[in-house]
């Protein structure tokens, strides 16, 4: 059955490129597990718009992938770009996939959004712009989508390392 209108079409190319990607990634990602010599299944899906690959323990009790994420994300960060490097060697094309190990970005979105949501809190009180802490692309992307959900602003400001999300009214 052939997609009925040139979006459907569009949407149908769009999905298999992503799901390619992510087949790309969770080889490349299969070898680094053998050559690391740890324990982990691949899960791949697409989420808004992007490929996204897990890293996730076979036993939940099991500590040792949460390596791959790194104090503060960094291992996990770079993971992502060397993974997204081999989806575009053999693609040809940028890769925005998302890559999670051991649900650390799961639960570092969660941490974020409680963050936002009390910095939105004092703003919605205050009328006052508030600024946050440095953060990474990832995070600060979390930050600026809950409060664009609340209907208030928000921009980075700084360089790297020091770039930062600034809440204000809307």
């Amino acid at each position: 059955m052939s997609p009925s209108s040139p979006d459907e079409a569009v949407e149908s190319t769009s999905t298999k490129r992503l799901e390619e990607e992510g087949e790309i990634a969770a080889d490349y990602l299969e070898e680094l597990l053998d050559i690391a010599d740890l324990d982990g299944d691949i899960d791949i899906d697409i989420d808004h718009g992007r490929a996204a690959v897990e890293i996730v323990s076979e036993d939940p009790e099991d500590r040792s992938l949460r390596r791959l994420a790194g104090r503060d994300g960094e291992v996990l960060d770079a993971l992502q770009e060397l993974t997204r490097l081999a989806v575009q060697t053999r693609t040809g094309e940028r890769s925005r996939l998302m890559l999670d190990v051991a649900g650390y970005r799961a639960a570092r979105r969660a941490e974020l959004v409680s963050v936002a949501e009390e910095a939105i809190a004092r703003v919605q009180k205050s009328g006052a712009p508030v600024s946050l802490t440095a953060m990474n692309p990832f995070e600060r992307k979390v930050v600026h989508d809950a409060v664009a959900a609340a209907g208030l602003s928000s921009d980075s400001e700084g360089v790297e390392p020091d770039r930062h999300v600034v809440i204000r009214p809307a």
